[in-house]
């Protein structure tokens, strides 16, 4: 039978060259793993590799050392003249007095302040902030009433603050950073568009439409749903004369206008949604007790503490914008602020603050920075002398193969 015949040499020799032709196309045809041919993937571009000696490290020591020392020593008087008013009202509740004709003491543990005057805020009882809460039925959005809680916070300024003044919240341990916290909003929404149920973003769930109503959440999200709804009044300065019981009071107005990043106040654009399709968000029944109206719409293209909220902080401490006046001056005396208390921070171990501060050419009161660079000035003279030391009580040769 011809399929049992045995092949003969030459066959086999054939063979062989077929299958070194085929391997050899089949290399040829595989894409190679080594690198072009090329100075820049094979590493002969021209490099320069420095020698380390003592007269090229220690002058640049000693350098580095007299600019980042005086950079550091500015920089620290500038922030240090930043004056600041912080307040932690956080348990205002808790703590505070209930008779409004004799508000408590605070206890120190729950502010700081740096003006150009401190002396005598802090040891002068007179001169120390008290703050009492009480609860304030007010009519909202002409719907119906509900019980305000109202932490009234009395303090006083030694001196008076130049412009621009600004004024923050602050608040600690809540992480804005979470990846689920960060995404859950609809882009669409927020620049005007009536989106749908069903185009809506579903990173929005489970906030997305309400489940009683199956009405769209306008704005849906989790950032929009915890929204920090504290407000704050603008603060009064009591008695401005300071000799005349009778004087009246003077307002201190905080503006809203341009207290969010340009590229932020392009972004969003009035709604428009039908009022009949839209709800707001859980957390906002409070102030929207009867869902939305004609008249208590919000426009979030002119909101812009909402503006701010919306752009999420990258650390769990972070301080956002709620005001700020860039033409007058604060003038020294005893002031008053009203905080309307809504937003929980209990519930999540957080505390909320009232900041109150002045700014510098290198921007708020933070010593951080000016720290860091005289710390690095103080470890090159450290290293600098070391290295000095050394080469004077035991130098070493350079190029002394002996050592090698």
């Amino acid at each position: 039978m011809n399929f049992l015949r045995r092949r003969k040499n030459g066959d086999s020799d054939n063979d062989n060259d077929n299958d070194s032709i085929n391997n050899a196309i089949v290399d040829k045809n595989q894409k190679s793993k080594k690198p072009p041919n090329t100075a820049f993937r094979q590493q002969r571009l021209r490099a320069w590799q420095p020698i380390l000696t003592p007269k090229t490290v220690l002058p640049l020591l000693f350098l580095i050392t007299l600019i980042f020392a005086p950079l550091g020593i500015v920089m620290m008087i500038t922030a240090n003249n930043v004056q600041t008013f912080q307040l932690n009202y956080s348990n205002c509740n808790k703590l505070a007095s209930t008779n409004l004709d004799s508000p408590s003491v605070i206890d120190s543990k729950y502010y700081s302040s740096n003006f150009n005057d401190n002396s005598n805020s802090k040891t002068d009882s007179t001169n120390k902030p008290t703050w009492v809460a009480f609860n304030q039925t007010a009519d909202q959005n002409n719907d119906e009433d509900y019980d305000r809680q109202i932490c009234r916070i009395q303090f006083y300024l030694s001196n008076s603050i130049n412009p621009p003044i600004y004024l923050f919240y602050k608040l600690t341990n809540f992480y804005q950073n979470h990846r689920k916290y960060v995404e859950s909003y609809d882009l669409g929404q927020l620049k005007g568009k009536a989106v749908s149920k069903d185009d809506l973003d579903s990173r929005c769930d489970p906030l997305s439409t309400d489940e009683e109503t199956d009405k769209i959440i306008y704005p849906c999200g989790l950032i929009a749903n915890s929204f920090f709804n504290d407000s704050f009044s603008n603060p009064i300065l009591l008695n401005p004369s300071n000799t005349n019981s009778n004087s009246p009071n003077i307002t201190f107005n905080f503006s809203q206008a341009g207290i969010s990043w340009s590229s932020d106040r392009s972004l969003y654009k009035k709604t428009t949604y039908d009022i009949e399709n839209i709800v707001p968000p859980p957390n906002w029944s409070k102030k929207y007790p009867n869902g939305y109206t004609e008249d208590n719409l919000p426009d979030f293209s002119t909101d812009e503490i909402f503006q701010n909220w919306m752009r999420t902080a990258a650390l769990p401490n972070f301080m956002k914008l709620v005001g700020k006046n860039t033409t007058d001056s604060l003038p020294d005396g005893n002031y008053q602020i009203d905080i309307e208390m809504n937003y929980p921070v209990e519930i999540y171990g957080g505390k909320k603050y009232i900041i109150i501060t002045s700014n510098s050419v290198i921007g708020g009161r933070n010593l951080s920075l000016g720290i860091a660079y005289i710390v690095l000035a103080a470890l090159s003279l450290l290293f600098a002398l070391i290295f000095l030391l050394k080469q004077i009580i035991k130098p070493r040769k350079i190029g002394d193969h002996n050592l090698l």
